[in-house]
């Protein structure tokens, strides 16, 4: 199993890493590595023909799924649908879900978990251009 690494962590930054995600296993969450307070992302995968071991739902989170690698078959309440690489899937409160693989290969996808209707301002209603030396 992979295991979250901090590589660094400052005032205003973190930075950790779960590693090669081409051999990841598991489930990663990362909000203790980073510090995060606005949202838990979490890193996982499922093994050919493997299905989450249990439905589950938030009452104050919703969920965004983003499908990485492999194929499969998502569950929200009775609506059931197929996902692949480069599926997004977002899931509100209060629903009931699941996640199934049925490729060949491992799936593997981020989670990101959030409050849901806290979003406020967003890309540029949020952000200002800003006059810096770049170092990179």
């Amino acid at each position: 199993m992979n295991q979250i690494k901090t590589i660094n962590k400052g005032e205003k930054l973190a930075h950790a890493s779960v590693g090669n995600l081409h051999g990841f296993e598991g489930k990663q969450f990362v909000k203790d590595a980073t510090g995060a307070t606005s949202c838990e992302i979490s890193f996982g995968t499922l093994p050919a023909g493997e299905t989450v071991p249990f439905f589950h739902s938030h009452k104050e989170n919703e969920e965004n799924y983003i499908i990485l690698s492999g194929a499969g078959r998502f569950q929200v309440d009775d609506d059931v649908f197929d996902v692949a690489e480069g599926s997004v899937i977002r899931v509100a409160t209060n629903c009931d879900r699941n996640l199934k693989c049925t490729s060949a290969e491992p799936m593997t996808y981020i989670c990101i978990q959030a409050k849901e209707g806290s979003l406020g301002g967003y890309t540029m209603t949020d952000a200002a251009i800003t006059e810096r030396e770049n170092l990179l």
